[in-house]
């Protein structure tokens, strides 16, 4: 499991990246892994409103339909349409394929740390 020290995770697999005033958020590479091979991504429209621990997104794998939750509150104000054609990229490169962009951030998950998010998931796993 690839972890970046840069970046902030959540307990539902997601990692944030703040750039300023705007927060990036993608699938952590757990996740990716879990889900399996992604043949499908639903991404909101530019303009729409998120909160915290709701779903605005869904993958699909060869395994299952997952949502995807917000880490944070606030607009979405671009969203990935690269992995609209090419889903599979989340799977090759899942800190490189963002899903959306979040401006206007009024609430954010308690978000963990690199070696936090790890513990999270190991312990899961027993």
């Amino acid at each position: 499991m690839e972890l970046r020290a840069e970046l902030k995770y959540s307990k539902s697999h997601e990692w944030v990246k703040e750039e300023g005033d705007i927060v990036v958020i993608g699938l952590t590479d757990y996740a990716q892994s879990e889900l399996g091979d992604l043949v499908f991504v639903n991404l909101p429209e530019e303009g729409d409103e998120v909160n915290v621990g709701d779903s605005f997104a869904d993958v699909e794998s060869v395994k299952a339909v997952s949502d995807v939750y917000a880490p944070v509150s606030g607009v979405i104000c671009e969203v990935n349409e690269e992995l609209l054609d090419a889903p599979e990229k989340m799977n090759e490169a899942p800190y490189d394929a963002w899903l959306v962009k979040v401006k206007d951030i009024t609430e954010k998950e308690e978000l963990l740390t690199a070696e936090e998010y790890q513990a999270f998931v190991e312990s899961e796993q027993d």
